[in-house]
């Protein structure tokens, strides 16, 4: 997650069947320049969510251009609710209920999607979606090459 600059990252992502996810909302709490931003509180945010919950999604939707580990280069503006409610269990299984607002929210909403087998990439509008199919096929296709090298390149 760290080494491609990522934000979260959901167990699904990595094979694993449960209802999990990591976030570490801490780039939002700088600018490129270094310099706090509106979000500075979230400078030390690092959670992990199991078996999370969306209670409640309140606010305008605000549109954000996201992307994602699991599909790498592309990134596509999504338009998601500023504030959630979230039950959840943290890593010492504690129970806990938590407003969360602004990237930590939208952090949460995203990794959350990938429990339920959604992605960014289908939130945006029926027409946008159909632009990004001929992307998305070109990066599966890649994975396919590499897959088939690997297969003809074994390791030591």
């Amino acid at each position: 997650m760290y080494a491609a600059n990522g934000v979260g990252l959901a167990a699904p992502q990595i094979g694993q069947s449960i209802r999990l996810f990591i976030v570490d909302a801490s780039p939002f709490a700088e600018d490129e320049d270094g310099k706090p931003t509106a979000d500075a509180h979230l400078k030390d945010f690092k959670k992990v969510f199991i078996n999370p919950y969306i209670v409640e999604e309140e606010g305008e939707e605000w549109p954000f251009e996201e992307g994602c580990l699991s599909i790498p280069n592309i990134r596509e503006e999504v338009l998601r609710q500023p504030r959630i409610v979230l039950q959840y269990q943290d890593e010492k299984f504690k129970e806990h209920e938590e407003t969360f607002e602004g990237f930590a929210a939208r952090a949460i909403q995203h990794e959350h999607d990938h429990l339920d087998g959604v992605l960014f990439t289908d939130h945006p509008p029926p027409l946008r979606r159909r632009l990004l199919q001929g992307k998305l096929k070109d990066i599966s296709a890649w994975q396919d090459r590499c897959e088939v090298q690997d297969a003809f390149h074994p390791s030591k």
